[in-house]
């Protein structure tokens, strides 16, 4: 994990946090204690401020972006799936936020919601919690039930076991005609 401060503010990160060697954080970031960032991810709080709640997952080259008066808060227990982006918005304690999905400034996603992959929530609307997000435009196609919200919260746990078994069984190889691969650090 490479951090770096911007006009004298540094990322504060949990010491559980697990992150490669490839994660940027940049400025204003805060990450809370059990939260994982998978290879790829960039986290800028350049611009205003980037917060992460415990036991959330950053998937592979996801982007999360702030700007002034817009900051982006991740609540607890939130997955963040591959080449997400997500923009000055908020999203509620354990929701799922599907691959490529888009979430621009002002975008309020309620707890325990699922938003589809490649759906893009242009800026500004608020949605209600145990939504399901999808569409084009994106609008909320249902209420989740209890069973629904259960496999949500079993996807953010999945994770922070995944990074559990990257603790102790993910090591670097040399490949034949080829330079060491896959280091990584975790704090």
């Amino acid at each position: 994990m490479r951090t770096y401060s911007f006009q004298g503010v540094g990322p504060r990160v949990h010491p559980s946090v697990y992150a490669f060697d490839d994660v940027v954080l940049i400025g204003d970031v805060e990450i809370e204690a059990d939260v994982s960032l998978w290879p790829g991810v960039t986290i800028r709080g350049d611009k205003g401020s980037v917060r992460i709640g415990p036991g959330s997952n950053i998937q592979d080259h996801a982007m999360l972006h702030s700007d002034p008066d817009y900051p982006l808060t991740i609540g607890r227990d939130v997955t963040v799936a591959h080449g997400a982006l997500l923009h000055g918005c908020s999203v509620g304690d354990g929701s799922v936020i599907g691959i490529g999905a888009i979430l621009l400034n002002g975008v309020a996603v309620g707890a325990s919601s699922r938003v589809s992959a490649g759906v893009v929530l242009s800026a500004g609307p608020v949605y209600p919690s145990r939504s399901l997000i999808a569409g084009s435009p994106a609008s909320v196609l249902m209420t989740l039930s209890a069973s629904d919200v259960a496999v949500l919260d079993e996807t953010a746990a999945e994770y922070r076991e995944l990074a559990a078994q990257y603790r102790t069984g993910l090591r670097p190889v040399a490949v034949p005609g080829g330079e060491r691969s896959g280091t990584r650090t975790g704090t």
